[in-house]
């Protein structure tokens, strides 16, 4: 294990020095374990350039595969961990406008029911992130290998914008008049306002402008400032349509493919505390 540490501080810092700084080894003893690697695989993997230390060919293929070794491993240390875990502790992976518009608002009735559930959240950023979690909040079609996925909401989206916004560019009655409107837009859902077209028979849907924003956050929020419509769906902006601060515009919207799920591993054992947590998440979708 060490030996391959070496290899990937070796590969990434072009020498024994800036390797041995970075797994805290002595420089004759980077030298050593390197030198003990290729003499078990019989092959040199770095050559002396002007630049420090380059992997051959054969160090290339061996770094990849010894980069994802040691990743798995990690992933299973993790896993391993987990399941020593207190069975009344969940970890949760939340996309940051589920967490932000639905769950904490209303976090606060779990944690009263059950206050000796020690609930972690931590940012889902990517589908194959290695950090292990009891239940995960995913957005897409409801299918993820080894997952059970339970619906929570998102397909009813609503197309939103502020009053003072649609009075100025002179209203809205039909969904073609989107076009003349300035749209906003997340970078993880850029095929929403072609659905939006296809759901109302319009064939290659271009709005006039479009402004990109990287969370869903905060194209509501331009929404509200006026800044274009947006397609968001329902349930995250019910507060800004009953107030007013947001209005749909001769009720447009359209059905969603996708949507907002929960994620439990088919592969783990349910403990007692992420039961408890899928139990009275399940409740609170059906009550609002």
């Amino acid at each position: 294990m060490t030996s391959l540490r070496v290899l990937l501080a070796v590969a990434e810092h072009g020498t024994a020095s800036g390797a041995a700084e970075a797994v805290n080894l002595t420089q004759s003893a980077v030298s050593k374990h390197l030198r003990a690697l290729e003499e078990t695989m019989g092959a040199t993997f770095f050559t002396r350039g002007s630049r420090g230390l380059v992997p051959t060919e054969a160090g290339r293929i061996y770094i990849k595969h010894a980069r994802t070794a040691l990743a798995e491993l990690e992933t299973a240390g993790v896993r391993i961990s987990a399941l020593k875990a207190s069975p009344w502790s969940v970890r949760l992976h939340v996309l940051p406008i589920i967490g932000d518009r639905w769950l904490l608002p209303r976090f606060s009735r779990f944690a009263e029911q059950y206050p000796d559930i020690d609930v972690q959240f931590t940012s889902f950023v990517t589908a194959d992130t290695t950090e292990a979690a009891d239940g995960t909040f995913r957005f897409g079609e409801g299918h993820w290998p080894g997952q059970r996925a339970d619906y929570l909401f998102g397909r009813d989206v609503a197309l939103v914008g502020a009053a003072p916004l649609l009075a100025r560019m002179g209203g809205l009655e039909t969904a073609a008049d989107v076009g003349r409107y300035t749209v906003l837009d997340h970078f993880q859902t850029p095929l929403r306002w072609s659905e939006f077209g296809a759901a109302h028979g319009i064939d290659g849907f271009e709005p006039a402008h479009t402004i990109r924003f990287g969370f869903y956050s905060l194209v509501i929020r331009a929404a509200i400032s006026g800044q274009g419509l947006a397609l968001v769906p329902r349930r995250l902006v019910q507060e800004e349509l009953v107030s007013g601060r947001l209005v749909n515009p001769a009720g447009l919207g359209f059905k969603s493919r996708n949507a907002y799920w929960f994620t439990v591993p088919e592969d783990r054992p349910v403990r007692p505390g992420l039961e408890a947590f899928h139990r009275w998440l399940l409740e609170e979708i059906k009550a609002s």
